[in-house]
């Protein structure tokens, strides 16, 4: 009976027989001797160690077997024996291999040494048998899909790295033989000595200066070629928008140059300029060209001069004349903007407020006409230009006209009219208000209001503006035409017009318009009040009395010696009709 031993070989725990352990442990120790001239001993009997264990590994049937004789004379077979594969280092002549039973097979390693990134593609090449070049060839090819990136970093994951002399040799398809393990570590030791015999430290100090001005000059390199890029981005961008740009000044000068009388077009109605109209429309056009025009066209030239490098100069002349133009049309445009500043300093009003005597049962009726003359559309609420009077006389005419609907304590509605515009004094303001001229009527129940003023161009245009205040009492019923909401600027919190009828009726309450008959669905103010008007005739006394409710209140109680009956015309009017 054999005594078992449990020994650790190349980080491996083992059971083996005590005849087993003896002959390994010769073994081991006449690898030593053979290698005692040999560089790198350390290495290689590590590296030997290893595959020992791992062909050792190979034999156990289970974790209880004992490694015996026989097992160790297997794994000396595969591995050789010391004196048949010592290489001195002075002789030429190359031993004999020795037979042992071994078909090459390669393991899958990433080969860091000479791997460019993670040595995935060198290790495939020694796995397949191929030169590395055709792997890496086949990635960048699969790089411009996400696949091939992929595919590249779960192999780098995947693949472990050859770090030992085994491991190596095994990625290549070498037996993993004493002698093979030998040469692969003397060839490792050999080139790094002879690297560190053979290095001229001079030669590498200047190298090593020459490298790092390579890589500042590199670097240098690389930032303006990135510099040259980006200019060249931003040259085509300025050009771009400073050529829309451009366009864009040259047609709307165009059009101002061209429009000193602004004819009945609607885009042409609506030029507000900041100069207004003191200064005339054709010149304002021109200074406009020339104080925004000569800059874009600088802009277009530097973004030409980044695009193309020997992109000639316009000239000097032409540069100064231009910088000379634009100073001095910006300088007209600044004093004209003073001037206009000044002419707008003051507002001036003039006011006029007029009665409307209807009775307390009528309803008003509030409607904007226009003049067909001026105008053929009854709606149009921005209208602004200068145009020919009945007498081809040049005026102002405008839409610039509002109304309010306000409550007041007084007895009888009246309306307010306020004439309003700016000047460069309060007297100035106040005289031009007073040359506005703004017409209405009263017609019964009906209040008739114009949609435009009017004004002599001589006037120039200072804002002019008319503001329509309507007061209206307590229990006030009131009808609104369907254009009313063109010129309406009450709060809607006191009055909410509503634009899906013109039949609405409104009363006035104390805090606010009640609508008598708009739909439920239009109460987002909660300004609706359910208007019911009952009618009650007491038949049986000798006179007849007749009570008129709204909203469950009696607005008219009447006695009368003949038969008849109260009704409510189409106008919201209570009338009473006579029996025969």
């Amino acid at each position: 009976m054999n005594k078992t031993v449990n020994i650790n070989i190349g980080g491996l725990f083992f059971h083996i027989d005590e005849d087993a352990y003896q002959k390994l442990t010769r073994y081991f120790e006449a690898i030593k001797r053979s290698l005692s001239n040999s560089s790198g001993q350390e290495e290689i009997m590590k590296d030997i160690e290893m595959r020992v264990a791992e062909l050792l590994t190979e034999k156990q049937k289970s974790d209880k077997h004992v490694i015996n004789t026989k097992d160790v004379d297997e794994v000396i077979v595969v591995m050789g024996q010391p004196e048949d594969y010592r290489i001195d280092e002075d002789s030429d002549d190359k031993p004999k291999e020795p037979f042992y039973p071994y078909t090459k097979s390669r393991k899958l390693y990433r080969d860091k040494d000479r791997g460019t990134i993670a040595g995935v593609c060198t290790g495939l090449g020694h796995y397949f048998g191929i030169d590395a070049v055709w792997v890496k060839i086949l990635f960048l090819i699969l790089a411009f899909t996400s696949f091939g990136i992929i595919a590249y970093f779960v192999l780098w994951i995947a693949m472990p790295k050859a770090v030992t002399t085994s491991e190596k040799l095994e990625m290549t398809g070498e037996p993993v033989t004493i002698s093979n393990i030998e040469k692969k570590v003397r060839e490792e030791f050999d080139s790094v000595s002879n690297k560190l015999k053979n290095v001229n430290y001079d030669k590498m100090g200047n190298e090593v200066k020459n490298g790092a001005e390579r890589v500042a000059g590199g670097i240098g390199d690389v930032l303006i070629s990135i510099f040259k890029v980006f200019a060249k981005i931003l040259g085509t961008i300025i050009i771009i928008f400073s050529s829309l740009l451009l366009l864009v000044i040259c047609i709307t000068s165009i059009i101002l140059i061209f429009s000193s009388s602004m004819p009945n077009n609607f885009i042409l109605n609506h030029i507000d300029t900041p100069i207004g109209l003191e200064t005339p429309i054709w010149v304002q056009g021109i200074l406009f060209l020339l104080a925004a025009g000569i800059p874009m066209f600088f802009f277009i030239i530097l973004g030409l001069k980044l695009l193309v490098t020997n992109l000639k100069s316009i000239g000097n002349i032409a540069k100064y004349s231009l910088l000379a133009i634009w100073i001095i049309a910006v300088g007209i445009l600044i004093s004209l903007g003073i001037n206009e500043a000044i002419q707008i300093a003051f507002d001036g009003k003039e006011v006029k407020k007029e009665v409307i005597n209807i009775a307390p049962t009528d309803t008003l009726k509030i409607k904007f006409k226009n003049n067909d003359f001026y105008s053929k559309d009854k709606y149009d609420k921005i209208d602004f230009r200068l145009t020919l009077d009945e007498n081809n006389k040049e005026i102002i005419y405008s839409n610039n006209v509002t109304i309010e609907i306000m409550p007041t304590e007084e007895t009888l509605p009246y309306i307010q009219i306020e004439r309003l515009t700016v000047g460069k004094s309060a007297k100035d303001a106040r005289n031009r208000a007073e040359k506005i001229r703004y017409s209405y009527k009263i017609e019964g129940n009906q209040l008739i209001l114009d949609n435009y003023l009017l004004t002599d161009a001589e006037n120039k245009f200072r804002g002019q503006r008319v503001a329509l205040f309507l007061y209206l009492p307590k229990g006030t019923l009131f009808k609104a035409d369907e254009n009313v909401q063109d010129y309406d600027s009450t709060d809607n919190d006191f009055f909410n017009l509503h634009f899906s009828s013109k039949d609405y009726i409104y009363k006035v309450e104390n805090s606010e318009v009640k609508c008598l008959n708009c739909p439920a669905d239009e109460n987002e103010y909660k300004d609706l009040e359910d208007s019911t008007t009952e009618i009650i005739t007491n038949e049986n006394d000798s006179t007849d009395v007749v009570t008129v409710k709204v909203n469950g209140k009696t607005v008219i109680e009447t006695k009368s010696e003949k038969k008849g009956s109260l009704e409510v015309n189409k106008d919201g009017i209570i009338i009473k009709t006579e029996k025969p």
